[in-house]
């Protein structure tokens, strides 16, 4: 089924949305194996320069392509997704690849069953075509790491792409086919979505199963578009029992139209004149997370993640990535009276989180206090003893279980991304992801994508 209708438009294959490509397959006008072809051959302009990509199966995608287009061209889809090319971040495991958790320390062995996540979206027919980067043991939010090469941004190959769903975001800005896959703590794909400029959604907790589940863990999709969020998410939240922290499963119209702020009490931390315009009463929010707060939760992952670095082989821990290792040692010699202070924090920041926003059906807010930085460092500050700063708009909402989401709203004057964060109610994922869908059709044009190096440049 040839592409030729799709050759003048002015939307690139690679670039067109999973919503688009699924009509036009329906229509029989576009093949997955055109979309896989094209998506893989953008990847090969971009990955010598940004390193997105962990695992990559070309020959797997092309061979499950084949078999999704003769599924179109008998009008028996497998799922929601059939065809649409995805990425997963490499810590969701897909069966038969290692899981190395972005750190040379770990050991290869090939995963054996698909994650929830994986599974929802295999299941759904999309063509796996890769997994994608992480930092050491997704401690950072950065591209840096000590198993996989430096992963770049490509607005600029010289900015950092965030993370620690650092490639994700990266291949998502670049044009690696529209969905991906990545997990946040404390703002692992909002923080790579707002420095790539791209939308995400950070559920809320137990919406999406994952495995093994944890305080505050959450698998999101990373896209372009709100609508490609949605499509992906409609999948995601079917029901895993292997997730025991799971919400029970609900009957959520994903692809519901956007909603509009006429009426709506709206917290305002950063931007806001388009939902005043459009009818919302915006008031400011004072905040709620102290630097006491952020010291200890900073304290309780170190202990966290000590007691794993810990555990490893004098070889392993020299593989680590030396940052993360001094971090991990931090945690080292820690009072049992302190750990449980850092403990207990978690519940102090749930608590403040939810007293602040209740009053209010939406907060806004920046993702991130500071625009992405150099790609080599491996955060913000790069200094190991203030690393986690700039996740003080993130975090509270991981811990209060809150959805939140994270959308372009700007560049700075260097041409650097700018993440609005529109966060909800917890449950009402609905609700953030339909504003965000207004809020995308009212900030006005964004600047077009960024487009690989010339050959040899």
């Amino acid at each position: 089924m040839p592409a030729t209708s799709y050759k003048e438009t002015m939307t690139a294959i690679h670039d067109m949305p999973a919503v688009e490509l699924l009509a036009a397959y329906k229509a029989k006008k576009l093949s997955p194996v055109d979309v896989t072809d094209a998506v893989i051959a953008r990847i090969g302009a971009w990955e010598p320069k940004l390193k997105a990509l962990y695992a990559p199966d070309f020959a797997g995608a092309r061979k499950a392509a084949k078999a999704a287009e003769t599924r179109w061209q008998a009008g028996k889809p497998q799922g929601a997704l059939d065809g649409v090319p995805i990425t997963i971040k490499e810590n969701i495991a897909t069966r038969g690849v290692p899981v190395p958790l972005g750190t040379a320390a770990s050991d290869m062995t090939p995963a054996v069953t698909d994650a929830p996540a994986a599974a929802r979206v295999r299941e759904a027919g999309a063509i796996i075509l890769a997994k994608t980067t992480m930092p050491d043991y997704g401690l950072l939010s950065s591209g840096r790491s000590s198993f996989h090469p430096l992963t770049r941004n490509p607005w600029n190959t010289a900015w950092n792409p965030g993370g620690s769903s650092a490639g994700a975001g990266a291949a998502a800005a670049a044009g690696y086919g529209p969905l991906h896959l990545g997990t946040d703590i404390g703002g692992s794909v909002r923080l790579p979505a707002c420095w790539n400029g791209i939308f995400t959604l950070k559920p809320s907790l137990g919406r999406v199963p994952v495995d093994p589940p944890f305080l505050g863990r959450a698998v999101g999709p990373m896209t372009r578009t709100v609508a490609d969020s949605a499509l992906l998410m409609a999948e995601l939240s079917r029901p895993d029992a292997r997730d025991h922290m799971s919400l029970p499963p609900a009957a959520i119209d994903w692809s519901a139209g956007p909603l509009e702020p006429k009426g709506l009490k709206i917290g305002l931390e950063a931007a806001g004149r388009l939902f005043a315009d459009a009818g919302a009463t915006v008031e400011p929010l004072q905040g709620f997370l102290s630097p006491e707060m952020l010291h200890l939760q900073d304290l309780f992952w170190r202990v966290r993640s000590w007691v794993d670095f810990s555990g490893l082989s004098h070889d392993k821990q020299a593989r680590v990535l030396p940052f993360i290792a001094d971090w991990c040692r931090g945690g080292a010699d820690v009072s049992g009276a302190t750990v449980i202070k850092a403990v207990n924090n978690y519940m102090a920041i749930r608590a403040a989180a939810t007293r602040a926003t209740q009053p209010f059906d939406y907060v806004l807010s920046p993702v991130s206090p500071v625009p992405t930085y150099p790609a080599e460092w491996e955060t913000p500050t790069n200094d190991v003893k203030r690393p986690l700063e700039h996740i003080s708009f993130t975090m509270p909402f991981n811990m209060s279980e809150q959805p939140a989401a994270s959308i372009n709203c700007g560049y700075t004057k260097e041409g650097k991304p700018i993440g609005l964060q529109i966060a909800g109610r917890r449950f009402d994922d609905l609700g953030v992801m339909r504003l965000s869908r207004w809020y995308e059709q009212a900030r006005g044009p964004q600047k077009k994508w960024p487009e690989p190096p010339k050959q040899g440049g």
